[in-house]
């Protein structure tokens, strides 16, 4: 079993910056893709930023340019790098990992945007 262990939200101004840290701790035998979600109140999860065990990431058209998605393999951690947040920002954000077999989702961490 895979536990994941978010943490790096918060209450920021727009224009500011915030780091997330998603740590996966358990019974590893490998990772694959990591991946960072959000989900807004009364809207539906996506998929904000991905990486591939080797280090190739990808990014929904929103926040291209402004977060970077980062892993650090002999942690087991991947990293979310916010910067220029805008107030539609403003979500729950949750780690997921791939596994060999099935996937894991982070509790979530609240990042909230004052304009």
């Amino acid at each position: 079993q895979v536990q994941l262990v978010e943490s790096g939200g918060g209450l920021v101004q727009a224009g500011g910056s915030l780091r997330l840290s998603c740590a996966a701790s358990g019974t590893i035998f490998s990772l694959n893709a990591m991946s960072w979600y959000r989900q807004a109140p009364g809207k539906q999860r996506e998929l904000v930023a991905t990486i591939t065990s080797g280090g190739t990431a990808n990014y929904a058209d929103s926040v291209k340019g402004r977060f970077t998605i980062s892993r650090d393999n002999s942690k087991n951690t991947v990293y979310l790098q916010m910067n220029s947040l805008k107030p539609e920002d403003t979500a729950v954000y949750y780690c997921k990992v791939d596994g060999p077999w099935t996937y894991y989702w982070g509790q979530g961490t609240q990042v909230t945007v004052s304009s």
